[in-house]
């Protein structure tokens, strides 16, 4: 099977390239460098064809999607702060970007079309955990950009011009995970600690979230890839951790527990709870995330 997988140099996506190439799949990497790098696909990097391409310049795309069968479009910038100050930005790449990879699919004759969404989508939650057909209220520019996407990926679909399915991934976290003033909450606690500061949280700590370990993300990917389901689907674990005991519980690993968090204000567009409703994962893509947080979050503190 040849598989593109766009944003392929990037965190999630270059563990996904690994795994794809140790199937012995033929895989094409399409990014721009911006956020991805090559140093993520070192082991892999002999055995795949990597194209320097951004997805916003369509007419350079067709050539990645030849005779490929299935697409997975991970390209993005994710940020939900960064957005808030750069909306225009976000919706040239989320938005705008992957109606170009969509169309551009189409044009090459892809079948199968694989679509990371994220769970910033649904805002703050009317219940939890948070199903497939809970409304939608996105409260920043980047889940809003998201969810513009995947009406286009619905809209492909519905035409039946290409086989669409939505991953709506909720916390992801492991290795390779860029560090920068917008990073990740798990990320800036790692960082933090290690060096022997205090994790800041934002509030009173007592938000929470579902944490999935991005080895698990990624065999919800490559069941995506290899079914016909056409649908939204929630990635996580369906297990909720507040900011609190995740901050424990990297201390803990990391062998200093004495730390104190520092607790700041809220930030703005900020989720107060989030945790997924995964029946649907569970059932229709047959796996059960296998790792637990405080193994995920040793092995991620352990890489170099």
């Amino acid at each position: 099977m040849k598989i593109t997988v766009t944003g392929g140099a990037g965190f999630i996506g270059s563990h996904l390239v690994e795994k794809l190439v140790s199937l012995r799949e033929n895989v094409v990497v399409v990014d721009n460098l911006w956020s991805g790098k090559l140093d993520n696909l070192t082991n892999v990097l002999p055995k795949i064809d990597f194209k320097h391409v951004d997805i916003r310049e369509e007419s350079k795309l067709l050539e990645s999607f030849e005779d490929v069968d299935v697409v997975v479009h991970l390209a993005a910038l994710t940020s939900v702060q960064e957005s808030i100050v750069k909306p225009l930005l976000y919706r040239e790449v989320n938005s705008k970007g992957t109606f170009n990879v969509l169309n551009q699919s189409m044009e090459a004759g892809v079948k199968r079309f694989v679509f990371i969404s994220s769970a910033a989508v649904y805002g703050n939650p009317l219940r939890v955990p948070i199903n497939e057909s809970h409304p939608t209220k996105p409260l920043s520019p980047y889940a809003e950009s998201k969810l513009e996407a995947e009406e286009y990926c619905k809209s492909y679909n519905t035409i039946g011009k290409i086989s669409t399915v939505i991953l709506r991934l909720f916390n992801v976290y492991g290795q390779r995970q860029s560090f920068n003033q917008y990073s990740g909450v798990i990320t800036q606690f790692i960082r933090r600690i290690s060096r022997d500061e205090p994790p800041i949280i934002y509030g009173d700590g007592e938000q929470y979230r579902d944490f999935i370990y991005v080895g698990d993300a990624v065999e919800y990917i490559l069941k995506a890839i290899k079914s016909n389901i056409q649908e939204t689907i929630n990635i996580g674990t369906g297990t909720k951790t507040t900011i609190n005991q995740l901050a424990q519980i990297i201390a803990k690993v990391s062998e200093k527990s004495h730390i104190v968090p520092l607790h700041k204000p809220v930030k703005e567009g900020d989720i107060r709870q989030s945790t997924a409703d995964v029946s649907r994962a569970v059932k229709s893509l047959e796996y059960v995330p296998k790792m637990s947080l405080e193994d995920g979050l040793r092995k991620t503190i352990a890489s170099p």
